[in-house]
């Protein structure tokens, strides 16, 4: 588990706070749901020269509330990595981008 809080933002915007406190900005490119688990792909928003998005798990805190983690387990990190890749390619005519 991650230890990350975040709020949800109007614009797809969400707000990561990481361990150390510090707030990121991350914009929502999509929300996935293989095998009844739910997935945020985020693009962060600050000044970043590898616009890598990163894929985290969505699942509930103890209080019900949504939280992300990250993937721990490479099989299903790779999984989600290429069902957003076949999105995104279905969205560009086929063209990976």
């Amino acid at each position: 588990m991650v230890d990350e809080e975040s709020r949800i933002e109007e614009e797809n915007i969400i707000v990561l706070t990481d361990e150390e406190g510090n707030e990121h900005e991350f914009e929502v490119l999509d929300i996935l749901e293989i095998d009844d688990s739910e997935y945020a792909i985020l693009l962060p928003l600050e000044d970043n020269d590898e616009e890598e998005a990163i894929i985290l798990r969505i699942g509930l805190d103890e209080n019900g509330e949504e939280i992300l983690y990250e993937i721990e387990d490479d099989d299903e990190w790779e999984m989600v990595a290429e069902t957003w890749q076949k999105v995104v390619t279905a969205g560009n005519n086929g063209e990976a981008f």
